[in-house]
């Protein structure tokens, strides 16, 4: 085959030598190929909208605008988020709508609120739901198996369907099965027919969800098992690296990437963004294909930085940046739309002999034309995964011959973007002339990493906003009381990455406080709940020499052994077990405390008694790290002052438990070291006098 292929190029070269140029037909009067089903992104997996929600107006809506406004910036036709299970997904755990089974509740996390957001700027966005990990009370038996009930876990996921409609006015179009876990047919089957009984036939399946190396493989059960084939509406694939297989092609379903890209948002990262969004379709018949993730919307030291269509890190500044994989997937979201139809492999749909790929797509109702060019070379398009063979891409001319229904085009509308590696500016979806059309005939100097569009859609905009503010450090002092939340929203800038924190108003006028709400393992998707208790970081990575402090208390039932307050803590995501840092616990109930190097507890600083605390009552936990030294106070009174190994630098601030169980904090500050000797020296001198708020009085806060 390699030999034949190159005996094809080199006629060709003779052939083009001679002043031949290739010739590309757009011609649908042999029909069409498959249905466009859309390009969208994913919020969650996990917590990767986090920062987002809490960014200043007008930059919020700003945001918003290039993700999800039509003819402005990425125009998406899909947003995908995560059904929150209280477990670890990638950056963050995501809060279940039901923490226990008598628990239902739709006001938690951040995901209802960008359903919302997306819809108000574009009422035809489709809404695609995934859980990745599940509360425990739906594994009773601890196997981690979500599917041994699978009714009790098919009205889980009805009810949140359920309440998106009830309390948001969203309509749910997809559901998922479990973020790239193995698949149960039963389970499937059973959704189906829940689905159905709850009056809500129009939500679609789309299975398994799960890495390219499974994914296709449900093809083969689809094509054995008729009624799984009837359940199952769309077959979703996990970074197909733009192959399928015969069995998926021949089941007859719409074939999904359903998690792509993932990939750092450089040059290259567009690169990747424009070769799939074409290439998925021209090598694997894939008809939509969805960015993980939406935004980059997390602290960028936790795992997969920046692999968003943008980046939004920053919301005490306001700093956020648009980034090139929204003005080139732009090229296509901005001149298709669900429904329209792809053109057949070779009649509009291809590869050109020198590299790169087309696409054409018609609108259902045959009035408008869009053709996307791309030419993106092996280096400048590489995604994180899978591995991408090596090929060619050169300087080539095209012509394009229109028949059928367009034959008679004058006139396509033409954008284009141009990525430059040689240290001069890219161009990204730039308006160029009108391309004039000649007895349905056009020609293109194509040059290598570029993308065009061709179309007779006068729509595109390359929407624009005032420049945002400058980036700026995570502010210090910081404090936080939780008083200005609503009951049950997750506190802002906390980054909780095992467990659920929520704010809790305690009534009785003593005010709002962050409640841990996790009391079991959950089904998990990684294996950071083996850590078995909920942890929250908050600030900067970079940070080394810091002062942090909280009130905390034991829930009056179901309640944690103890809880926690942290500084360097360096490792997040599915990596926390691996975690260094240092990390100051107590136990009320048998009035220890314990100082350790990292969060599993094996490096021991210091272990000892507290003293007097109040064992159902609250606690205040001091810490200041500086170089080498930790000190720890508890409710004014030292407890530790040890030298701590020098590795361990800098890192993240955090709190948390010591196991699953209920825990409220209040009272949170993180400040500079300077400021967190001042505060501890007035503790100190003011020992006796519980009138006295020393963080107030230092920090003027």
């Amino acid at each position: 085959m390699i030999q034949l292929q190159t005996i094809y190029v080199f006629l060709h070269l003779i052939v083009l030598s001679l002043g031949y140029t290739d010739v590309y037909n757009i011609d649908d009067r042999e029909g069409f190929g498959r249905p466009f089903d859309g390009i969208g992104g994913i919020s969650g997996g996990g917590a990767t909208s986090k920062l987002l929600i809490n960014y200043p107006e007008p930059q919020r809506s700003e945001i918003l605008d290039y993700l999800f406004k039509p003819n402005f910036g990425a125009s998406l036709h899909i947003l995908k988020v995560e059904i929150g299970g209280d477990g670890q997904s990638t950056d963050g755990t995501e809060a279940s709508h039901m923490h226990n089974a008598l628990d239902e509740n739709y006001q938690r996390g951040y995901e209802w609120w960008l359903m919302v957001e997306a819809k108000k700027r574009n009422p035809n966005i489709k809404i695609y739901g995934l859980p990745w990990s599940f509360p425990g009370w739906l594994n009773p038996m601890g196997q981690r198996n979500p599917y041994q009930f699978p009714v009790l876990t098919a009205t889980y996921i009805i009810k949140w369907i359920k309440g998106a409609a009830k309390f948001y006015n969203v309509t749910v179009d997809y559901i998922g099965i479990w973020n790239e876990n193995h698949y149960d047919a039963v389970y499937i089957k059973t959704l189906r027919k829940e689905l159905d009984k709850a009056g809500l036939g129009h939500v679609k399946i789309v299975a398994p969800d799960a890495p390219h190396i499974q994914d296709w493989k449900i093809s083969e059960d689809i094509l054995k098992d008729p009624e799984l084939a009837a359940a199952v509406e769309y077959i979703g694939s996990h970074y197909p690296g733009t192959i399928t297989t015969k069995e998926a092609i021949q089941t007859g379903k719409p074939l999904w990437a359903s998690e792509d890209y993932s990939t750092f948002n450089d040059l290259v990262g567009g690169g990747c963004w424009a070769r799939i969004l074409n290439q998925n379709f021209v090598n694997g018949n894939i008809t939509g294909t969805i960015s993980w993730n939406l935004i980059a919307a997390y602290y960028d030291t936790l795992p997969f930085t920046r692999d968003g269509l943008m980046t939004a890190e920053s919301p005490w500044s306001g700093h956020y940046v648009v980034e090139s994989p929204i003005w080139l997937g732009a090229h296509t979201t901005q001149f298709t739309q669900i429904g329209w139809k792809y053109y057949r492999h070779g009649y509009g749909s291809g590869h050109f002999v020198f590299g790169g790929s087309y696409v054409s797509l018609a609108s259902p109702d045959g009035k408008d034309l869009t053709i996307i060019i791309e030419t993106m070379s092996h280096d400048h398009s590489k995604c994180i995964r899978p591995p991408l063979p090596k090929y060619n891409v050169k300087k080539q001319t095209v012509k394009f011959q229109l028949k059928g229904q367009f034959a008679n085009t004058k006139v396509l509308q033409m954008w284009k973007s141009k990525l430059r590696f040689d240290n001069t500016s890219s161009t990204f979806f730039k308006k160029q002339k009108p391309l004039q059309i000649i007895n349905g005939t056009f020609t293109l100097d194509l040059d290598v990493d570029v993308v065009i569009t061709l179309t007779t859609l006068n729509t595109g905009n390359k929407g624009s906003h005032k420049t945002p503010p400058p980036v700026k450090d995570f502010p210090l002092p910081y404090m936080e009381g939780f008083e200005k939340y609503n009951e049950h929203e997750e506190p802002f800038n906390f980054a909780q990455q095992t467990g659920s924190f929520e704010v809790k108003d305690l009534g009785g006028g003593q005010g709002k406080v962050m409640r841990q709400m996790v009391t079991q393992i959950p089904v998990y998707w990684c294996a950071a709940e083996k850590l078995n208790f909920a942890t929250n970081y908050i600030g900067s990575q970079k940070w080394s020499d810091i002062y942090v402090q909280v009130d905390a208390k034991l829930g009056e039932a179901n309640s944690s052994d103890g809880y926690f307050v942290g500084a360097r803590i360096f490792e997040g995501g599915c990596n926390i077990l691996d975690s260094t840092g240092i990390f100051f616990f107590v136990f009320p109930a048998t009035q220890r405390f314990l100082v350790t190097g990292n969060i599993g507890q094996s490096v021991i600083h210091k272990l000892g008694p507290t003293g007097k605390l109040n064992v159902k009552g609250w606690n205040t936990l001091r810490l200041l790290v500086q170089g080498s030294k930790a000190v720890g106070l508890l409710n004014g009174k030292i407890l530790f002052n040890v030298t701590v190994a020098d590795y361990k630098t800098h890192g993240f601030a955090g709190l948390g438990t010591s196991s699953w169980g209920i825990a409220d904090f209040d009272n949170f500050v993180v400040a500079s070291p300077h400021d967190g000797e001042k505060i501890i020296d007035n503790v100190l001198r003011n020992a006796d006098d519980s009138n006295v708020s020393p963080e107030i009085d230092v920090l003027n806060l």
